[in-house]
């Protein structure tokens, strides 16, 4: 099989040649038909995180596809079903944070595409436990950004607890940005979209954005703070800067979502502004396994689009690039 390989952190993927792995029991091999390009997978082939991923490995943690061999004690899924195979890989099932519905906080969980090979490969070994159902109105190139950019935003926007009528202020509209706007909207929200990037803009007012707000030319926080400020911030850019503007654009009470994961790690919080002005800081990592299914019935019924660029797994290094200069409105998903 064809699959993309980190083998230094410092050099491109390699495109080679692997063979096809086999199900050990509990897991399932899942041909992949499509395949997201997270930060996430970018930040993992360089290293940039403290936790560094083993080498060698594939990245990849948006892989959809179908069932072609399942391993020993599989009896829930059957050979053709297709199936998501996110970044939760694997959680323990037995711990306080797994039988209280937060398995994404399972200190036992593994990672696909970064503790354990992902789907930027023409196959890939999943947890049969983990992979969830992809249905029938939801094609594979959707299914495949909706894996974890909108799984991941949909969680973000519930955690912030935004009510209807609420304003609810984007920064980033990329991948995840532009279904968390759509998220947002679903709830009720008034929203904001910010982002540096006029095709950016362009597609946040596509999606019925009510304002748009352009931060290469105009003070966000200024912008935001003219309209009466934001009840809740998501932030999707990974840039301490722009968390550090989406706190200041708050308005009183208001909650500001951390998602992204800047490398410096760092942000500045300004301790005053917090406590007096009553702001909460959330920290909203990928949902469950319930929460994709939710992210899954929505777009089904037409609730939300996906943008998407396809491209050959050949050309994941170019990708990279232009997820990096800002070339990619939304999502890439390669096609083995």
């Amino acid at each position: 099989m064809r699959a993309a390989v980190v083998t230094a952190y410092d050099q491109p993927l390699e495109v080679v040649d692997r063979p096809v792995p086999e199900p050990a029991d509990g897991e399932v091999l899942v041909r992949i038909q499509a395949s997201g390009l997270c930060h996430t997978d970018i930040h993992a082939a360089r290293g940039d995180w403290p936790v560094k991923p083993p080498l060698p490995f594939v990245p990849g943690h948006e892989g959809v596809g179908v069932v072609e061999r399942l391993g020993g004690g599989v009896t829930h899924l059957a050979v053709g079903d297709r199936v998501a195979v996110p970044w939760l890989g694997y959680a323990c099932g037995r711990c306080g944070y797994c039988v209280s519905g937060r398995e994404t906080l399972c200190e036992s969980q593994v990672n696909t595409g970064y503790g354990t090979d992902g789907g930027h490969a023409e196959y890939a070994i999943a947890r049969a436990s983990h992979v969830v159902p992809v249905p029938d109105g939801v094609s594979s190139l959707d299914a495949a950004p909706l894996t974890c950019a909108g799984v991941t935003t949909y969680k973000a926007v519930k955690v912030s607890g935004l009510r209807p009528a609420e304003r609810a202020a984007i920064f980033g509209i990329g991948g995840l940005g532009h279904l968390a706007l759509q998220y947002a909207r679903i709830f009720g929200a008034e929203t904001i979209a910010v982002d540096v990037t006029e095709d950016k803009l362009r597609l946040a007012d596509d999606l019925g954005a009510d304002h748009l707000v352009d931060a290469a030319k105009t003070d966000p926080v200024a912008a935001i703070k003219q309209l009466g400020g934001a009840d809740v911030a998501v932030v999707l850019a990974a840039s301490p800067t722009v968390l550090e503007q989406a706190h200041a654009a708050l308005r009183r009470g208001g909650r500001l979502v951390l998602v992204s994961l800047p490398k410096e790690n760092t942000m500045r919080l300004p301790i005053f502004e917090t406590v007096l002005g009553g702001i909460s800081v959330i920290g909203s990592i990928v949902g469950t396994r319930e929460d994709l299914a939710e992210v899954f019935r929505l777009h089904s019924a037409g609730r939300t689009r996906v943008d998407v660029q396809v491209r050959k797994l050949d050309e994941i290094n170019d990708a990279i690039e232009d997820v990096l200069a800002g070339r990619v409105t939304a999502r890439v998903v390669f096609q083995p």
